[in-house]
């Protein structure tokens, strides 16, 4: 991306975070580890299945 770009895609909100390479293995792990126990909320069923 280039310099000219990169201010409309901050405010597109499409960059939430700018990280130095030192730091990207860090913030992957902290990432992954903030997502570890996260699960999809679905609801009940209303029906089941007719049986034919």
């Amino acid at each position: 991306m280039t310099n000219s770009r990169r201010p409309v895609s901050a405010s597109n909100f499409y960059i939430t975070d700018v990280i130095e390479p030192q730091d990207t293995r860090w913030m992957v792990a902290l990432a992954l580890r903030k997502i570890l126990d996260k699960r999809e909320l679905r609801p009940a069923k209303k029906h089941g299945n007719i049986p034919m």
